[in-house]
């Protein structure tokens, strides 16, 4: 069974929280979130720290998760999440203008794909392609988006992948 309910969730100086009801407001350099309470979990602040409490014994798993939840709220607000992704490829190449992504992947056509809100991606270089955002699932699922367009085939390595993905290589057929 998990203890991570258990360990206090640590603010940073410049990080305000506001508890209303069963919904936690985090403000901080980065940007401002809102976080629904599930309601079988209770969240106490004190000076430094937010600690989250179970109300029932069978909750103790929600209150792991809402403490999950919590830290990622606050590491948001805060700092911020990036992904770095790779484009691994002849000819595949990344270029961000504006609200929206360029990215030639070996169609017929280049593929457009436009930057939701609260999501900044750069291109350092051609070859590569760095999201940031306060919201870690959001961040996560622009990355997972941007991948699925050519993901990685298992014989060349070619296509969209994480900057840290090991791709495991097939043996091509032999005659």
């Amino acid at each position: 069974m998990s203890r991570i309910a258990n360990k206090p969730v640590e603010l940073p100086t410049g990080v305000e929280i506001k508890l209303d009801g069963q919904n936690v407001t985090a403000k901080g350099k980065v940007g401002e979130m809102v976080l629904a309470v599930h309601p079988s979990v209770q969240v106490l602040q004190d000076e430094k720290t937010l600690s989250v409490k179970p109300e029932t014994p069978s909750a103790v798993a929600m209150a792991g998760t809402m403490r999950s939840l919590l830290d990622n709220l606050v590491v948001g607000v805060s700092t911020g999440f990036e992904k770095k992704l790779e484009l691994v490829g002849v000819g595949y190449r990344a270029q961000a203008k504006g609200k929206s992504l360029n990215l030639s992947l070996g169609f017929s056509h280049p593929v457009e794909y436009p930057v939701p809100e609260g999501i900044s991606i750069e291109t350092p270089s051609q070859t590569e392609i760095v999201i940031k955002g306060y919201d870690k699932q959001r961040v996560g699922q622009v990355a997972a988006e941007i991948r699925a367009y050519r993901p990685p085939e298992p014989y060349k390595g070619k296509g969209v992948k994480y900057a840290d993905e090991r791709i495991i290589r097939k043996e091509a057929k032999k005659k």
